[in-house]
């Protein structure tokens, strides 16, 4: 059975490439979108792989930094991770809602790119005729797009799902 990987350079395109042998060749493509800067200017090469990871080492909540301001007023949004099975994961996006509407809200489920040291783990979904890109590394999520405009249709007043969110030793509370 064959397994499809995507490559990256630069961390911003991807093409499919299909390696029966070792699953974990990816090659790579030049880029003709704009780059992300939270994973730009590297190239995995031959250091990605798909196979024995668990969905389970991502899965956490995570929040921007302002959660742990919540007492005092701050706006914050959480970003639940849950496993869906080995390749894929359930993400849902939620904003404060305790003391005001809430602005930001996104469910959706992303499947597994790759993973390497430099990069951590990459999982991408088609959000909006786009790509969003879900890189985890080193306790920290950072959600990213080509498309700069794809990720504020799930939020008002000018938010946006793109940026860092710190993983949180315990659960979110909304």
């Amino acid at each position: 059975m064959t397994s499809t990987l995507a490559a990256l350079t630069g961390c911003n395109s991807m093409s499919p490439t299909v390696n029966s042998d070792s699953h974990s060749k990816v090659k790579s493509v030049a880029s003709t979108t704009s780059t992300l800067p939270a994973i730009q200017n590297n190239d995995l090469g031959d250091n990605v792989s798909a196979d024995k990871f668990s969905t389970d080492k991502v899965s956490a909540d995570y929040a921007t930094a302002d959660y742990d301001k919540r007492a005092q007023g701050y706006d914050w949004v959480g970003v639940m991770v849950r496993a869906d099975d080995d390749r894929q994961i359930d993400i849902k996006v939620r904003s404060r809602s305790d003391i005001k509407k809430p602005t930001c809200y996104f469910d959706g489920k992303a499947t597994l790119m790759g993973q390497d040291t430099a990069h951590g783990t990459i999982f991408q979904a088609k959000v909006n005729d786009s790509t969003a890109f879900f890189q985890f590394k080193d306790d920290k999520l950072i959600i990213d797009s080509p498309d700069k405009y794809a990720l504020n249709y799930f939020c008002s007043g000018g938010g946006s799902l793109a940026g860092e969110y710190k993983k949180l030793a315990v659960g979110l509370e909304i």
